[in-house]
């Protein structure tokens, strides 16, 4: 998957620019029967060549009458450099101009210019021409760019356009590949036998065929079935290539332009942007919430809402920071770049670049960059991989699955440790805590957590021989009420099972142990059953220790009943028969030997 460069034409309606795209590769960009019968280009072109050096080139030919600039602009969105096309015969023309802005705006930084038809004018106006050319590329970034001299019609200046290409591309650099792939669809049509077909210049990342990828807006979820590339199949495509993807799973007439190709879980979809906008100079008027503003993001159109952070305008020229409310939610990170128009004027206003895909500052108040610490520090904990999705930056997690900000740490970080204090001896039940704040007591050194309670290493355990727990086991058939317990502690003795609560009395484990084994005894002599009054007379006890007893017996498995009377369940102790060394029922209880 060989990395390629995608260059986009730019300038005035009718100074060449598909003219010099066919004569450089020998492809019509001109699709359309209409764009040929009036020889005007409407919409995008697409054509590829191999350049002198062998590296492959893949060209996004745009209109340039002003009534198609919409398209102009869903063609520039993704590519690596232009090339900016003067005509000899008319100089430098509004569009010109406009195009140059916008290719700016985009961020754009590598171009050369093509003064073409130079074969229909004599040496004096194809000097003023570069002279015309070189006053108004001034302070941009087309300033140094190589001028070459060209006339498609007779092939004049053709070589040296194509290694000037060559070394235009040689110092631009490739797409970069983060393993976030995305394609800004530009076409949709259906392709005989094959169904779905999308293309788009794909950004970001590889796509290979059987991939699973959502088609956003709307999140429909679509299958590469194929991929091509300049018309040649592939198993996968890398980053930075004009690509045409076959889909599964979609009609073609529910994907247009401006939609997107994505792997779901890697971006965050937003309706929401803090941008930065720098203004152009040529406007008449300050920009503020008032107009109705498209923004041009990728290769699509948004009506957008405005607001100015920070003041209530913008002047001619200058920059500042905006928030923008999309219509849809759109998969965008920071770093991408968008132009702004007023459709109310038709004229475009400026463009920037997303700082922010999520923000969660009041728009009074907020201050975007495109700082990872920014973000965190106004979240305070993030998710490691929402974090990446936010930043397009993977930070390695700091506690847990969490990136946090150092201030929010520490504060939670006290919160945790005086409600260990506040706990006492008894501990901190850790089953109340959220998954950050155990995440926090993990790091505490001078905390240990036993039994599902946390506390200080050097506190005392005040259940560890608890009185009331001996006085249970002094008493196992007639145990005495809780009187004078904490009830803390003694909701504490229930949980770790040091004390069993049954219909509102207590009793020590030991009872039910020897309750199970007397019930045993009683049951060899009786395996019919036995009543509840015998068990009572067994164990000396009194009905109102007995039937809560004997629940805790039914719930174990040791007994189970059967009309009125008791019978064996599945865990009833084993005990030794009368006459061996065991005293059976009658005398001690003999040692319990659980059945399996």
């Amino acid at each position: 998957m060989t990395a390629t460069h995608v260059v986009a034409t730019a300038g005035h309606v009718d100074h060449g620019k598909s003219t010099l795209v066919r004569a450089l590769t020998g492809i019509d960009p001109d699709r359309f029967a209409e764009e040929k019968a009036r020889g005007l280009t409407i919409d995008l072109g697409f054509a590829w060549a191999t350049l002198p050096s062998g590296r492959g080139v893949a060209f996004v030919d745009v209109p340039g009458h002003v009534r198609f600039l919409k398209n102009m602009l869903a063609g520039v969105g993704a590519v690596d450099a232009c090339l900016f096309v003067v005509a000899a015969t008319e100089g430098w023309k509004p569009q010109s101009e406009e195009h140059l802005r916008i290719l700016e705006l985009l961020g754009i930084d590598h171009g050369l210019i093509a003064l073409t038809k130079v074969g229909v004018v004599d040496d004096d106006h194809r000097e003023l021409a570069r002279m015309d050319v070189a006053d108004h590329v001034v302070g941009t970034f087309l300033e140094a760019a190589d001028v070459v001299e060209v006339d498609a019609p007779s092939g004049r200046g053709l070589d040296r356009l194509h290694t000037a290409l060559d070394a235009l591309l040689d110092t631009t650099p490739v797409a970069a590949d983060t393993g976030r792939p995305r394609l800004w669809v530009d076409r949709s049509f259906a392709a005989k036998g094959s169904g779905t077909v999308v293309t788009g210049t794909l950004t970001g990342g590889s796509l290979a065929v059987d991939d699973e990828l959502a088609v956003v807006p709307g999140m429909r979820a679509v299958r590469v079935r194929a991929l091509q590339s300049h018309q040649e199949s592939l198993p996968g495509v890398g980053p930075g290539r004009r690509v045409a993807v076959n889909l599964a799973g979609i009609a073609h007439d529910d994907v247009e332009r401006g939609h997107s190709l994505v792997h779901p879980r890697q971006w965050h979809l937003t309706r929401r942007i803090d941008a930065s906008l720098a203004v152009l100079a040529s406007l008449d008027h300050d920009v503020s919430r008032r107009g109705a503003y498209v923004a041009y993001v990728g290769s699509g159109e948004h009506p957008v809402r405005l607001r100015v952070l920070g003041g209530s305008a913008l002047e001619p020229g200058g920059s500042g920071f905006v928030r923008l409310h999309l219509p849809a939610a759109i998969p965008l990170v920071p770093g991408d770049r968008f132009v702004l128009r007023e459709t109310g004027r038709g004229e475009t206003v400026g463009g920037g670049e997303v700082l922010d895909v999520d923000p969660v500052v009041p728009a009074s108040r907020a201050r975007p960059d495109r700082s990872v610490e920014r973000v965190v520090a106004e979240r305070g904990w993030v998710d490691a991989e929402t974090l990446e999705r936010l930043t397009g930056v993977a930070r390695p997690p700091d506690l847990g699955g969490w990136v946090v900000d150092p201030s929010a740490l520490a504060a939670l970080r006290s919160e945790v440790d005086a409600a260990v204090d506040a706990a006492g001896p008894l501990g901190l039940d850790v089953a109340g805590l959220d998954p950050r704040q155990r995440a926090v007591l993990a790091t505490l050194d001078d905390v240990e957590v036993d039994a599902g309670r946390a506390r200080r290493r050097s506190a005392v355990d005040p259940l560890v021989d608890h009185a009331y727990v001996a006085a249970l086991e002094a008493a196992p058939f007639a145990p005495p009420p809780p009187e004078g317990v904490d009830r803390q502690e003694l909701r504490e003795l229930v949980r770790r099972g040091l004390v069993l609560e049954s219909e509102g009395s207590y009793f020590a484990p030991a009872a039910v142990d020897g309750a199970g084994v007397a019930v045993a005894g009683l049951l060899a002599e009786h395996p019919e059953g036995i009543t509840v009054a015998q068990i009572r007379d067994a164990l000396g006890t009194s009905r109102k220790f007995l039937l809560p007893l004997l629940t805790l017996l039914d719930g174990r498995g040791i007994t189970r009943r059967r009309g009125d009377l008791r019978v064996g369940g599945p865990r009833l102790p084993t005990v030794a028969p009368s006459g061996d060394d065991g005293r059976g029922h009658g005398g001690a209880p003999a040692e319990p030997r659980r059945s399996r």
